[in-house]
């Protein structure tokens, strides 16, 4: 994210105010530049040769920053005390590189916007093929309309339209009963204490940490593998120690979850397929 010398960063990491949080990566490419020039700017958009491009001030940020959002749409924020002008300069300086970003999306596995029976949707970190449960599956149970998905049931209404909005529905609802849980477990597991966990429909990021201990989780982390899953919440839980993403911070990662590079690995390939619609 920054002036001269610009970086990608990976993990893709923001702070804003005293929360530290992991973004979703496969969502969106960030690029930022330090030194705002202190003169206003009022937003607006530019359109370029890779497309439209929005420019919106924010108070919290500290850099200009560049978004290539998932609906494809590319975002220039303006720190505080920068300037529309600058911010347009950062944007046509870093235009390869957004052209570079759309190709990337454009590559990446997209989930269906309508998910119907015969979609293919993650589900515990598997492609898993919406279908009817078979008689054996539904067993002695009176709800007898229901989806089966890796073996797991889901009770719905209709078979009829977008089954996505009950689905999501389900997962969130297993999300608040399953990642407070399990939180807790490796809290304990590694000696701390979390004051309390929320589970949230987080658009950009995974997880979150605030300075008071609260520990904020995306609901769809019950679609990704457990060792990945894992890794979000060990990496929320180190925040605990360092609120920051220094390299102390890494280290203590390392120490709680071996495995941290391939969970990374894993979100990068696969969060398109994880994303709201």
């Amino acid at each position: 994210m920054l002036g001269q010398n610009t970086v990608n960063l990976s993990p893709e990491e923001a702070v804003q105010g005293d929360l530290f949080e992991l973004w979703r990566q496969g969502d969106a490419e960030v690029k930022a530049v330090v030194a705002p020039d202190g003169r206003a700017a009022s937003g607006g958009q530019i359109k370029g040769a890779a497309g439209a491009i929005r420019f919106e001030r924010s108070v919290r940020a500290r850099h200009y920053r560049l978004t290539l959002r998932r609906d494809g749409t590319a975002l220039v924020t303006i720190p505080a005390h920068g300037s529309q002008r600058a911010a347009e300069k950062f944007a046509a300086q870093h235009a390869e590189w957004l052209a570079r970003a759309r190709e990337r999306q454009a590559q990446r596995p997209q989930v269906p916007t309508v998910w119907a029976l015969g979609t293919a949707v993650l589900w515990r970190g598997k492609p898993c093929e919406i279908r009817v449960a078979s008689a054996a599956e539904l067993g002695s149970s009176k709800w007898r309309v229901q989806l089966s998905l890796g073996g797991e049931l889901f009770r719905v209404a209709t078979l009829a339209g977008d089954l996505r909005p009950t689905l999501e529905a389900h997962f969130a609802r297993i999300a608040r009963a399953e990642l407070p849980l399990r939180t807790a477990e490796l809290a304990a597991s590694v000696g701390l204490a979390v004051r309390r966990v929320t589970v949230r429909d987080q658009r950009s990021r995974w997880g979150s940490c605030s300075s008071r201990g609260t520990i904020s989780l995306n609901w769809r982390l019950v679609q990704t593998p457990a060792f990945v899953r894992d890794y979000i919440i060990y990496h929320e839980l180190m925040h605990l120690k360092e609120m920051n993403h220094s390299a102390r911070f890494w280290a203590r990662v390392e120490e709680v979850c071996s495995v941290w590079r391939e969970a990374e690995a894993w979100l990068k390939q696969n969060a398109s397929l994880l994303a709201a619609a």
